[in-house]
């Protein structure tokens, strides 16, 4: 599934959560930070605001954007857990967050492993050999 969400000077944040019943693995990937039409030549700062192993709440700046020299950043499917919150922490945007959401149901992850295996299905590799003079 696709995710979007815009951050402006009106709308700060934007929070992605999912159903806490829900039986499901939930991965959100981050894939590109952006100025949009109307932006200013100001530094906008774009932080994900998420929980750490301990369940503190933790902020973590992820883009810093200014028209002029960067106006978009590749995050690479930068992955996080939800619940997760986007927050423009400095500048008016309008900046655009978009990336993907990604639902495993934990009956599908379930692989049984097969620790026999037959000898052709092994592959023996050769020895190193010292290298020559």
């Amino acid at each position: 599934l696709l995710l979007g969400c815009e951050l402006t000077a009106s709308t700060k944040s934007y929070t992605f959560q999912v159903d806490e019943e829900d039986d499901s693995d939930h991965i959100l990937a981050l894939s590109v930070v952006c100025l949009t039409d109307g932006a200013k030549d100001e530094c906008n700062v774009v932080e994900v605001v998420g929980r750490n192993h301990e369940n503190q709440e933790i902020a973590v700046p992820v883009a810093n954007l200014k028209l002029s020299c960067q106006p978009l950043l590749s995050l690479d499917n930068f992955k996080l857990q939800p619940p997760v919150t986007f927050r423009l922490a400095a500048g008016s945007g309008p900046v655009h967050v978009a990336g993907w959401h990604r639902i495993m149901h934990r009956e599908d992850a379930s692989f049984e492993e097969d620790d026999d295996l037959s000898e052709e299905e092994e592959e023996e590799l050769p020895p190193i050999m010292p290298a020559k003079k």
